[in-house]
C-alpha cells in the first residue's frame, strides 16, 4: 500500500510542473516554488507576477514559472519532488533543511550566483546557507527574532525598568506574579518550534543542540539541565503561565491579555499585533536578553537550486535576480522581514521594525543537522513533561537524548 501511495504522490507532482523543460518557440523553462514570505496572497502574487515578468523582459529566452505553494506538507512535497528530479528547478526553504538534502547529493552549489556580490550578503546569511563548504542558498531575505514587552503589565507591578538579561528577568518574576501576571509567556506547545521556545535560553547559556562532530546531542548537558532549570524555577515563582507545557503563540493569548509580560522570541508581526490589542504606546522592542552569551533566533531564506535541473545556468541568472539589492529591498518592504544584504535598504516606515534591525547583529540560524527536526520533535514532549512537574530538569533532558542519539547513530 505505501508503495502505492508514493507511487500516486511521484504522479501528481509530475502534473505540478516540471523542472528543466522548454516550451514550443525554444525558450528554456525554470520552475520556483515560492512560499508565503508575503502574508497577503493577493499582494504576494501580484509582487512574483511581477518579478516573474521583469526578468522575462530582460531576459526573453527564458519562461519564468512562479509555483506559489502553502507552507503546510512544504518537507514532505520537497524531498518528494527532489527523489522524484520533478516538480521544480528553484526552491526556497531555510538552514535547517539543506544538510538532509545536500548529503543525499540533490542540490547543485550555487557559490559562483553570489560570487561577484558575495561582499554585500550578510555573512552569517551565507553560512547559514553553507554546508560542508558549500553554498547550497542564496539568501533573498532575513528573518530576526526580540523580546517584546507589554509594558502596561509591567507598570502594574511597579517596574519601570525593563529588564535586559535572564536574570533580572528571574528577579522581576515575583513582583509580576503578585499581580497574578506571568512574566515570561513561553509558549511550549508542539506547535511551536523549539527555536522560538527552548533553544534561545540554551543558546544564551552557551550550549548547543548537537555535539561539535554531529555524532551526539548535546543539549543534556551541564548548559541545558541549566536552561530548563530556569524555566521550572520561573515557574515555580509564578513566572510562566500555568498552562505554558501546551501554550501556543496565538493572537489574544496572556500577553493580549495582560496576563504576561514578556514574549521572548517575537518577530514585529507579533509586536504589531500587540500593539494593535492593547494599544502601540503599551508595546516595546528589547534586544535579545543577556545570558552568558547574546544570541537570538534569526535565519535567511534561501533559493536552492535541484541537481537535476536541466536549465541550471537560467535558473542560476534567475536566482541572481531575486537576490540582486533592488528586488530584496521590495521584498523586505512586502514581507516585513530585512533583507539578507546590507546595500539593500531596510524599511524604516515601522518604528517596531526598526527595533527590531537592532537586533539582526545577534541573529543565529540554529544547530544545521540533517536530523534537526526529528530530535526536536522527541525534545519537545520531553520538555512539556518537566514544566508539567512530571519529570526533573536533567530526568527529561536525558531521556531526550537517549532516543534523540539513537536517531543521529542511525543517519537522520
Amino acid at each position: 500500500m505505501r508503495k502505492i501511495l508514493a507511487a500516486a504522490l511521484l504522479l501528481a507532482l509530475a502534473g505540478c510542473g516540471s523542472s528543466g523543460s522548454g516550451d514550443a518557440s525554444g525558450k528554456k523553462t525554470v520552475t520556483m516554488w515560492m512560499y508565503p514570505v508575503i502574508d497577503d496572497q493577493a499582494k504576494s502574487k501580484a509582487f512574483w507576477t511581477k518579478v516573474e515578468k521583469d526578468f522575462e523582459a530582460k531576459n526573453p529566452t527564458v519562461d519564468i514559472k512562479i509555483d506559489l505553494q502553502p507552507w503546510e506538507g512544504r518537507q514532505e512535497k520537497v524531498t518528494t519532488s527532489l527523489a522524484s528530479k520533478k516538480g521544480f528547478d528553484i526552491v526556497l526553504l531555510g538552514p535547517d533543511q539543506i544538510p538532509q538534502y545536500a548529503k543525499q547529493g540533490s542540490l547543485a552549489p550555487v557559490d559562483d550566483v553570489v560570487a561577484q556580490d558575495k561582499a554585500a550578503f550578510r555573512p552569517g546569511a551565507l553560512t547559514a546557507l553553507t554546508t560542508d563548504g558549500k553554498l547550497y542558498g542564496v539568501p533573498i531575505y532575513q528573518t530576526v527574532t526580540a523580546p517584546i514587552f507589554n509594558k502596561k503589565a509591567f507598570a502594574e507591578a511597579g517596574i519601570t525598568k525593563l529588564p535586559e538579561t535572564y536574570d533580572e528577568v528571574k528577579a522581576d518574576a515575583p513582583k509580576l506574579a503578585a499581580k497574578k501576571i506571568a512574566i515570561l509567556m513561553y509558549p511550549g506547545g508542539p506547535e511551536t518550534t523549539l527555536n522560538l521556545s527552548f533553544y534561545p535560553v540554551l543558546w544564551s547559556n552557551g550550549g548547543s543542540v548537537f555535539a561539535p562532530d554531529g555524532k551526539s546531542v548535546a543539549f543534556n548537558g551541564p548548559e541545558g539541565v541549566q536552561s530548563l532549570q530556569y524555566l521550572l524555577d520561573l515557574k515555580a515563582a509564578g513566572g510562566l503561565p500555568e498552562n505554558a507545557a501546551t501554550l501556543t503563540k496565538t493572537e489574544g493569548g496572556p500577553l493580549e491579555q495582560g496576563k504576561a509580560g514578556i514574549l521572548n522570541a517575537a518577530a514585529n508581526i507579533d509586536a504589531v499585533k500587540l500593539g494593535a490589542a492593547i494599544g502601540a504606546e503599551n508595546v516595546a522592542v528589547g534586544l535579545p536578553f543577556k545570558g552568558a552569551k547574546q544570541v537570538t533566533f534569526g535565519i535567511p531564506g534561501g533559493l536552492l537550486l535541484a541537481k537535476h535541473s536541466e536549465n541550471a545556468d537560467a535558473a542560476k541568472k534567475f536566482i541572481q535576480y531575486v537576490a540582486s539589492a533592488p528586488v530584496a529591498t521590495d521584498l523586505a518592504k512586502e514581507s516585513g522581514y530585512f533583507p539578507a544584504r546590507t546595500d539593500a535598504q531596510v524599511d524604516d516606515s515601522s518604528p517596531t521594525l526598526k527595533e527590531f534591525a537592532k537586533s539582526l547583529e545577534y541573529a543565529y540560524p540554529g544547530d544545521a543537522h540533517p536530523a534537526a527536526r526529528q530530535v526536536m520533535a522527541l525534545l519537545v514532549p520531553e520538555i512539556q513533561a518537566a514544566l508539567q512537574g512530571k519529570k526533573t530538569a536533567k530526568q527529561a533532558l536525558d531521556d531526550a537524548a537517549k532516543a534523540a542519539n539513537a536517531v543521529v547513530a542511525g543517519g537522520g
